[in-house]
């Protein structure tokens, strides 16, 4: 037992987030580079580098220099150990970045100092209040010209709803970048660029030491004192209570791929950070702690080894200890089952596990029983976790193969693609799936799907955008209960259509705000519901 709470404690679960090009990718690898996980650090350059980031594992990622999946990775550092969940920071990303939150207890935000808060970083830092988890910022590429300091904190405060608390302070920016000033420790940690290998050449330095002006610059000493007085007199107050439940941001100022900053903010983060979080059922909370075994799948992923044609379920281990001889319950379906493979991932390589316990993230094979949301648990001790939300998408395209021969690669394609959660797929009712309407959280979903289904499934698409930017679940008993006679009742706009997903809900997709609000007025007593937690 003493066992069993020492490994749950010393775990730390986390997702990086941010805009795409704000250094996402750069800083998960020096992650591993100080946790020994990787000898050295290869930045994404495009196409034609063919040293990739070690996060990114689908083909046309590493054509693309993107991260479209989301990445599990785990290493140790300092007694820690880590597992870090690596989010698609491309515009054009999927709902999985979103289920992928899901299993984080806390978040890092990476922002670039030169352009502050981005579209994208608005979306996913919803998702984290949401869950209320502590979100931690780190303001990369202060190697760069950047902006002023206190306007991105302001800009932080403002667009995201968030106070922010600065741990440390950038000396400088882009050539004139000296380091860090440690708020806590009072003093300087001046830095030496040195190609990103993992020893930093560091200078600490106090405050009052006589020789920071001749190390850092006259000019940098003095914006420095003055902008430490006033941190000093008018920042917030640090408060953990504020930080575990997602009110507070600390904040760090460096530079992932010259590494100023990025051993610190590592450090400090780990120790702020809590171990594995309790998780809500219906039913109450499951303890971390508790003996018996507990998880739930949060992402699917196919053909991740195209020689093998397998089909990987990640799970977030909830509580207890995982051994790899225990029986468990799938309670979804009712059977007990042994975890076939059971595996840790650093992206596409894999390694084979015997033991995991709550906090880490773990892959098994899948032979097509697994969903999305699924509890998997001790026989012992049923638990069924709260299901995980699928988001609305925001573009559909209505697609079906070319070959008409090739009907039953085209069917097993999209389905085991809409079962990863990277895509939904939609038919309208009584058309049984000829032609299947796609719904994406992100465009660049629709080129994933035709290139793997080009890839994997030996099938090419003809796909037809279409104009639908809203969907709505239709919740109101009146209408389900009445089915398809009542529903083609239902009085809209002629750019409506209704639908249904491939569990046979219904759904309407509508072209603007302003049609759901007609459907509505038109229809005393329809209900519609923006996600669906099936």
């Amino acid at each position: 037992m003493a066992d069993l709470k020492h490994e749950i404690e010393r775990r730390r679960t986390f997702a990086i987030i941010s805009h795409p090009d704000a250094g996402k990718t750069t800083l998960t690898e020096k992650f591993l580079l100080y946790g020994g996980a990787i000898s050295l650090a290869g930045a994404v350059k495009g196409k034609k580098n063919a040293r990739h980031a070690v996060s990114d594992w689908m083909e046309i990622e590493k054509q693309r220099g993107i991260s479209v999946t989301s990445s599990v990775m785990q290493f140790n550092y300092e007694g820690y150990c880590i597992n870090i969940l690596d989010t698609p920071g491309h515009q054009d990303f999927s709902e999985d970045t979103y289920r992928t939150l899901m299993a984080a207890d806390s978040a890092v935000m990476v922002i670039d100092a030169a352009k502050g808060v981005e579209n994208q970083t608005r979306k996913l830092f919803k998702v984290c209040v949401m869950r209320n988890i502590p979100i931690f910022t780190f303001i990369n590429k202060m190697d760069r010209e950047s902006r002023n300091p206190f306007d991105l904190l302001e800009e932080i405060e403002k667009e995201l709803g968030i106070k922010t608390y600065p741990v440390n302070w950038p000396i400088g920016s882009g050539k004139e970048f000296k380091g860090v000033y440690d708020r806590e420790k009072r003093h300087i940690i001046s830095f030496e660029a040195n190609n990103g290998t993992k020893e930093v050449a560091a200078t600490e330095v106090d405050l009052s030491d006589e020789s920071l002006a001749d190390i850092i610059g006259r000019r940098n000493y003095e914006t420095l004192t003055e902008d430490v007085e006033l941190l000093d007199g008018a920042s917030e107050e640090f408060n953990m209570e504020l930080v575990n439940s997602g009110k507070l941001s600390p904040v760090f100022f460096g530079s992932a791929l010259t590494n100023f900053g990025v051993e610190p903010f590592l450090e400090n983060f780990l120790k702020m950070t809590t171990p594995p979080l309790p998780r809500n059922t219906p039913d109450g909370v499951v303890d971390p702690f508790d003996p018996e075994f507990s998880a739930f799948i949060f992402k699917i992923q196919a053909n991740m080894n195209k020689a093998h044609r397998d089909r990987i379920a990640f799970m977030r281990i909830c509580s207890g200890k995982f051994d790899k001889d225990m029986e468990v319950l799938h309670v979804q379906n009712g059977r007990t089952m042994r975890l076939s493979q059971p595996q840790q991932l650093m992206a596409s390589e894999r390694e084979v596990i015997s033991e995991a316990y709550a906090g880490d993230i773990m892959g098994v094979f899948d032979p097509g029983v697994f969903s999305i949301g699924d509890t998997i648990c001790s026989p012992k001790k049923k638990v069924k976790f709260e299901g995980i939300p699928t988001f609305a998408p925001e573009h559909f395209a209505r697609i079906r193969q070319k070959d008409t021969l090739k009907r039953k690669q085209f069917i097993k394609g999209t389905t085991q693609i809409a079962q990863e959660g990277a895509i939904q797929i939609f038919s309208e009712p009584q058309s049984g799936f000829e032609e299947v309407i796609v719904g994406v959280v992100g465009v660049l979903q629709f080129e994933v799907l035709e290139y793997r289904l080009k890839n994997e499934y030996n099938v090419d698409i003809i796909r037809e955008g279409l104009p639908y930017e809203h969907i709505r679940w239709i919740t109101s008993e009146k209408h389900l209960e009445g089915g398809l006679d009542e529903l083609n009742k239902l009085i809209l706009t002629s750019d409506t259509k209704l639908i249904q997903d491939v569990k046979g809900n219904y759904l309407l997709i509508f072209t603007s705000e302003w049609n759901i609000k007609w459907a509505l007025d038109k229809n005393p007593g329809l209900e519609l519901a923006e996600f669906n937690r099936d």
